[in-house]
């Protein structure tokens, strides 16, 4: 009995000591958003990535913002997957062949490029 006490108060001590190394950041992504699918794509999608536990798309600013954990994730870990889904990110344009794969709506508004690439 004392001994799985003793365990446990272990277990309970390496937790909260972890916890204590990985903070919430907050993180905001400027992108070429434009319509409720490209929130969709980037919210049910971005949220798998690690340490990311919540996401939000802004269409007015065309802002995507992440809460995260930063033993988990980085600045950088998250705007390379955000290009990676074919969507700009803070000035890099999405990658070509994710782009290709996203809905019409967002390939003719060209959601993934940047504003001052033109449009198709």
């Amino acid at each position: 009995m004392m001994k799985s006490t003793i365990t446990l108060l272990f277990a309970l001590w390496a937790v909260q000591a972890s916890a204590q190394h990985e903070g919430d950041a907050h993180l905001d992504i400027v992108s070429s958003t434009v319509c409720d699918m490209c929130e969709r794509t980037i919210e049910e999608n971005l949220i798998y990535e690690k340490g990311v536990q919540k996401v939000d798309v802004d269409l007015a600013t065309s802002t995507v913002h992440i809460t995260y954990r930063t033993g988990r994730n980085t600045p950088e870990g998250l705007r390379a997957a955000l290009v990676k889904l074919g969507y700009s990110a803070d000035g890099v344009p999405g990658d070509a062949k994710a782009f290709a794969k996203l809905p019409a709506c967002c390939q003719k508004e060209g959601c993934g490029r940047l504003p001052t690439e033109a449009k198709p």
